[in-house]
């Protein structure tokens, strides 16, 4: 696993973020748009909550509700857990296993200022697989 920290992690990451007052097909379409699984959502700069694609599912779609209608405030998960920028990928990812999560919001003190997601440990792994197969395709093409 990767030791790297959080704030190498999400560096040139843009926060996409959501408010409460928003729809809940609002909050999808901007997830659609920014191709993200999460959105924080803020009130005054400070995460209250974060809506996810898991969210919509369980909690707008099974029961029937209507996404124009239903405010995300109604739906999102409420004071979600959330890692400090200080810490680790390694760190973020136990956390994440250990309670069921895909997304986790990263906070540098009370601010959220960024989001890590298991996809994330892939990064230094893949492209490491990509600069072997490189080498693989290199040394192919020498002995033929």
């Amino acid at each position: 696993m990767s030791n790297r920290s959080l704030r190498d992690v999400i560096e040139g990451q843009a926060l996409i973020t959501g408010h409460e007052a928003m729809t809940v097909r609002e909050a999808a379409r901007r997830m659609v748009e920014y191709r993200v699984g999460a959105l924080p959502i803020l009130r005054d700069q400070r995460m209250v909550g974060i809506f996810t694609e898991r969210d919509a599912l369980a909690r707008v779609m099974v029961p029937g509700l209507d996404p124009d209608r239903t405010r995300v405030a109604e739906v999102m998960t409420q004071n979600p857990l959330s890692v400090d920028i200080g810490k680790s990928l390694n760190h973020a990812l136990h956390l994440m296993q250990n309670h069921g999560v895909r997304h986790l919001p990263v906070l540098e003190g009370q601010l959220p200022v960024g989001v890590v997601t298991t996809r994330d440990a892939l990064g230094a792994d893949w492209l490491r697989l990509e600069a072997e197969r490189s080498l693989e395709e290199d040394v192919a093409a020498l002995l033929r």
